[in-house]
């Protein structure tokens, strides 16, 4: 019997087939490089079951182009973040995730634990929001803020960055509030995206704010809370996947109306949208309005 894999090298190894995957596609990947003359991937609801079954949030594949892999709306967080939603919006949400398959649903604290008990053993998860949407509160009340929210149920936490803190060179404090909760939510096996409000930072701002999210730990970076005074720009996007480079996830959050729009952000270098406009961007209308 071969001795089992060292934990690093195994990542090491994930890790490589990955980043030969997101630049180069199955076809082009040097898979022999790492010892490797073949690479079989099989996604199907039996088997993807089989691991959520055994307590996974997330089972996923990417590419270089994330809508060849799988319908649009699996790329989706279907959100409702408004103040006033009730609970009979919060069920529909969750009833419109489940019939158009949607990565998650991304709502308040307070409707965590209802959306995982109706989302549970769907392979929709959830999603919710944490510092939001100023970003403007403590490390210590954001970590626990996480903390409660994973215990009941959410698999991915958004958490806003604190604005204030970056534009004013306070480096170290930013990576440090982003570093606490990426401690939290990978103990308790959740995903942390780092929300930088793009609409009141600089270029250079926005560079900055990603390395220190990657240098922290997160696992994505996400443009904007939709409650600021701009969303999502393709050109924000872009900036933010060279600067993280290809395999830490980008979130375009903000204004994403229709089916376009969300192709636009995905080509761009998103890996995930953020819309209340879900649906009718799946149908190939146009909302409105919306997150």
């Amino acid at each position: 019997m071969a001795a089992p894999i060292d934990e690093a090298r195994l990542e090491g190894i994930l890790t490589e087939i990955a980043q030969q995957l997101v630049e180069h596609g199955i076809e082009g990947a040097d898979l022999g490089s790492i010892g490797c003359t073949s690479i079989h991937v099989q996604v199907c609801p039996e088997s993807v079951r089989t691991v959520l079954d055994a307590g996974a949030c997330r089972v996923a594949v990417r590419s270089g182009n994330a809508t060849t892999l799988g319908t649009l709306g699996a790329t989706i967080d279907h959100t409702l973040l408004k103040p006033d939603a009730t609970a009979s919006e919060i069920d529909t949400l969750c009833d419109e995730a489940l019939q158009n398959r949607f990565a998650s649903v991304c709502v308040n604290g307070t409707w965590v634990k209802r959306c995982a008990e109706i989302l549970d053993g769907s392979g929709v998860l959830v999603c919710t929001v944490v510092g939001f949407p100023l970003g403007a509160t403590t490390p210590e009340v954001k970590a626990y803020e996480a903390r409660r929210a994973v215990e009941e149920g959410a698999c991915e936490v958004d958490m806003v960055i604190n604005v204030g803190a970056l534009k004013s060179g306070a480096d170290d404090y930013v990576r440090r509030d982003i570093a606490g909760l990426a401690e939290v939510c990978h103990q308790l096996g959740a995903r942390l995206k780092v929300i930088l409000e793009t609409c009141l930072l600089t270029d250079e701002e926005k560079v900055r704010a990603c390395r220190l999210a990657k240098e922290a730990g997160a696992d994505f970076v996400k443009t904007s809370t939709g409650f600021s005074k701009g969303g999502a720009t393709v050109e924000d996007v872009a900036l933010m996947r060279r600067t993280v480079g290809p395999a830490m996830g980008v979130k375009a959050s903000g204004g994403v109306r229709d089916e376009d729009s969300a192709r636009a952000m995905l080509q761009a270098g998103a890996t995930r949208i953020g819309a209340s406009a879900s649906v009718a961007i799946v149908r190939g209308e146009t909302a409105t309005a919306g997150y």
